[in-house]
């Protein structure tokens, strides 16, 4: 999967960009607020529908415009034209400049995965960002999940309404419950694939950034600790739900922690040591992806190197160079890229424009 082309209007503080990329690595480069982190942004909106920084969408229209556009050419290996129209009104999606009505049919299409230093407070966040972090990562491979996850959360939603009643039907909670249960079957067995694939590399690709001999691991906080658990946990805490009106346990309260050498990230590691689990956690999420849609994704690092010395950088390049096309946001180019061929894309006062290939 590489990402040829993309056009933005209106969008942040691009008042038009046309650009093409590097079918490997591109180096965005500027000053601090110049607007690479946007670009970065605009990448992501195309592979998600959503922004990483921001819940509200009008805010990525240009102040005083009427809309933004985002249109990205890829090939996988088919070309394909993803383009999302914002407005004050909501957004329009297309395909190949096709309409789209549901958002599950572009999710995926383009698929990235994101390093952020926002991503840093994911160790000490609440588990709800936790499990939307994970809900993202395998919605966005399984239209099975997504489908499985949203008639989830649709019964979630009408067995709380339930619970809220004076007079509760008995028969219908049960109802509820037995196909929340079954969904949620389906859901945890996604999810623990997920982590025991994650867990077979992160802690090899952590040795390899840190030049260390740390294990890292991701453990899965399931709600049962067996699958066929399921139809006890919703019997015992069904008088408990009745009391506090809402749905106590079940896979919407699951959290997942990291883990260093067996214990809480969040209580011994480093700042540096965080930076590295984060990476490493990321860029065994490419491995996962490619290994289910058989494809590779496309790697976004925000202000990755600034935190990192010159080995663990060249550790972080000699890691993703050759396999993925990468975009990578930095505010000056360090002399060892010099031996890698890229292209440079560089922002200066809301504006772009490209050097050659080095």
């Amino acid at each position: 999967m590489i990402i040829k082309q993309l056009s933005l209007v209106h969008f942040r503080n691009y008042q038009k960009l046309n650009i093409h990329f590097d079918p490997q690595l591109n180096v965005i480069v500027g000053q601090n607020a110049q607007g690479k982190t946007n670009l970065l942004e605009s990448l992501y909106y195309a592979s998600l529908t959503r922004s990483f920084r921001l819940q509200e969408d009008e805010k990525l229209i240009q102040y005083d415009q009427p809309f933004a556009q985002i249109k990205c050419l890829i090939e996988k290996p088919e070309k394909k034209e993803i383009k999302i129209i914002l407005s004050h009104l909501g957004k329009s999606l297309f395909l190949n400049g096709v309409p789209i009505k549901k958002t599950s049919e572009l999710i995926g299409m383009l698929n990235v995965v994101l390093f952020s230093p926002d991503d840093l407070t994911i160790f000490t966040d609440s588990p709800s960002v936790r499990r939307k972090l994970l809900n993202q990562e395998l919605t966005k491979i399984s239209k099975k999940y997504f489908i499985n996850l949203n008639q989830y959360q649709i019964l979630l939603k009408n067995r709380n309404a339930l619970l809220k009643k004076d007079k509760i039907d008995e028969i219908y909670l049960k109802t509820l419950d037995e196909k929340m249960i079954a969904l949620s079957k389906d859901l945890i067995e996604s999810r623990t694939y997920f982590f025991q694939f994650i867990n077979q590399l992160i802690s090899k690709i952590y040795q390899k950034l840190s030049k260390s001999t740390d294990i890292v691991k991701v453990e899965y906080l399931c709600c049962v600790n067996q699958i066929d658990e399921l139809n006890q946990l919703f019997e015992l805490n069904r008088k408990k739900d009745m009391d506090y009106q809402m749905t106590t346990s079940g896979i919407h309260r699951e959290d997942m922690r990291f883990l260093l050498n067996d214990k809480s990230v969040d209580e011994i590691a480093s700042q540096g040591q965080r930076r590295m689990i984060v990476l490493a956690f990321k860029l065994s999420l490419l491995k996962f992806i490619e290994s289910i849609i058989h494809d590779k994704p496309v790697l976004l690092l925000d202000d990755v190197l600034s935190e990192l010395d010159e080995i663990r950088q060249l550790e972080l390049f000699d890691v993703i160079s050759k396999d993925y096309q990468c975009f990578i946001t930095t505010t000056t180019i360090p002399k060892f890229l010099n031996r890698y061929s890229y292209k440079k894309i560089e922002i200066q006062n809301g504006e772009i424009y490209t050097g050659g290939t080095l």
